[in-house]
């Protein structure tokens, strides 16, 4: 068998694409799994092929796996960066994070934030313990985004070693401001009973209207949310979305409009905006405050800028121009606009009534 599966392996030439005979010799390779390379050099050579022909597909990881190839790096690095969110990234991930020299999953977390937001995620989702030293200095390196921060904090939280990392920092009082929403609701969620207790003396669960802990997003999916009662919730004044956002054309054009919210962010997403509003402001609605050079100060989003001026939306959703030459400076905010601490005028029906009306708002169906 070893010598027919070898002969057919030997006799196929890919053309660079996954075709029949590529696959052909992937089958081939998955009865030979295991099979000593250095032992059979022919065989060797025709997996360094096959590699070759698969390179950035999921097929590349499976291949690296059953031989238990090394020097892989750069090929399993393609495979995450072309799917970052996909299964067999993950599984790169985890043959990446065993690598026995360096650490070749550094050079991921570097570059545009979309991408690193997604091997973050994909790197919470090896459960590796591996992922503790990689992702902890993250959290708390205030030259990065927030939502890299939150991100690398959601995903760390998830191992042992994280977990333990956080409630450490946590302890020395080394979690930043901004992230302790984001800290608590991890520890909270923790595996073991001890994280979770000490969770619950260091980061209170934030509280409901009625005066107890909200329920975990677990917990609050089960209540059944009533999309109506939700859209006047929306629209109440002491909770006071619509006076930042736009659903279709009623509502103030402030922050991102929700006209579709539900078909980009699912309810634990959605859970998560509304409680920690910093942890995930978009790209184009982060607060500026400008210090005008007679003193004044104006804070707000920037909606448009020329050479000569800036102009900024305002809470109301007006528009308040100034001259740039009139401008002494000027400072991104750490902070949403948004103000968090909503959840205390809401109870927890109200929560997950809210929940449900944003989840239905999706582009209606052709």
């Amino acid at each position: 068998m070893l010598s027919l599966a070898t002969m057919l392996v030997l006799s196929l030439q890919g053309n660079g694409a996954i075709d029949d005979r590529v696959r052909l010799s992937l089958e081939a390779l998955q009865r030979l799994k295991g099979a000593d390379l250095q032992a059979n050099p022919a065989l060797g050579q025709a997996v360094k092929r096959v590699l070759e022909q698969v390179r950035g597909e999921p097929e590349f990881v499976q291949v690296v796996k059953d031989f238990a190839l090394q020097g892989q790096e750069e090929g399993l690095r393609a495979v995450v960066l072309a799917a970052p969110r996909s299964d067999a990234a993950v599984e790169a991930l985890r043959l990446l994070l065993a690598a026995k020299t360096g650490n070749p999953v550094v050079p991921l977390l570097t570059g545009p934030t979309s991408g690193v937001l997604e091997v973050i995620g994909s790197l919470g989702a090896t459960l590796d313990n591996q992922i503790a030293p990689l992702l902890l200095p993250i959290a708390v390196d205030l030259a990065r985004p927030l939502e890299v921060r939150s991100a690398a904090v959601r995903a760390v939280a998830g191992v042992n070693e994280g977990a333990d990392g956080l409630l450490a920092m946590a302890v020395a009082g080394r979690i930043p401001d901004d992230l302790r929403y984001g800290v608590g609701a991890g520890l909270r969620g923790a595996r073991r009973p001890a994280v979770r207790e000490q969770a619950e003396k260091l980061f209170p669960a934030p509280l409901a209207k009625e005066g107890k802990a909200l329920p975990s997003i677990a917990e609050l999916l089960k209540i059944p949310g009533d999309v109506g009662r939700g859209a006047a919730v929306f629209r109440r004044a002491d909770v006071g979305c619509v006076n930042c956002h736009q659903v279709g054309a009623e509502g103030v054009d402030l922050g991102p409009k929700l006209t579709e919210i539900g078909g980009k962010l699912g309810k634990e997403a959605l859970f998560e905006a509304i409680l920690d509003p910093s942890a995930g402001i978009s790209f184009g609605f982060e607060a500026w405050t400008i210090e005008l050079k007679n003193g004044d100060e104006a804070s707000g989003i920037i909606a448009s800028e020329t050479e000569d001026e800036i102009v900024l939306k305002i809470a109301t959703g007006a528009a308040s121009r100034h001259k740039k030459a009139d401008i002494a400076q000027r400072e991104k905010q750490k902070l949403s606009i948004m103000p968090a601490g909503l959840q205390q005028n809401m109870t927890t029906q109200d929560f997950a009534d809210l929940l449900g009306y944003l989840a239905s708002l999706k582009k209606p169906a052709n």
